[in-house]
């Protein structure tokens, strides 16, 4: 068998079925990617830390936290006040996941009374 170079192939083949291990990375990588975009957007407007925090009105600790791949702090006010200094829109999006189509209509429907059942009570 040939090795794969393909970082998600091996993390796929080191994880499993693991749900839990699978959140866990897919958590990872949005935070990863906030920290990411907040760095690109700074370097790009030619700012140090410090000088994107004196313009949002904080200190550069915060924006080197921010930038850590590890921090799991990101609040949108945050990132509407890095975007606003840095003359930017923020634009979120919620995108499906294609393999578990249907899952929280099942979840709903196992978990939650039904309506007969809230009414009587």
């Amino acid at each position: 068998m040939p090795k794969t170079k393909s970082a998600l192939k091996i993390l796929e083949r080191v994880t499993g079925s693991s749900e839990a291990i699978k959140a866990g990375i897919a958590e990872a990588r949005i935070n990863f990617e906030v920290a990411q975009m907040i760095y690109d957007a700074r370097t790009k407007a030619g700012l140090s830390q410090s000088q994107l925090a004196a313009l949002i009105g904080s200190k550069q600790p915060v924006i080197a936290r921010l930038e850590d791949a590890d921090y799991e702090g990101h609040s949108l006010t945050m990132l509407q006040r890095i975007a606003a200094a840095l003359e930017l829109r923020l634009e979120l999006r919620f995108v499906a996941r294609t393999h578990r189509r249907g899952s929280i209509r099942r979840h709903l429907q196992t978990s939650m009374p039904s309506r007969r059942k809230l009414q009587r009570a």
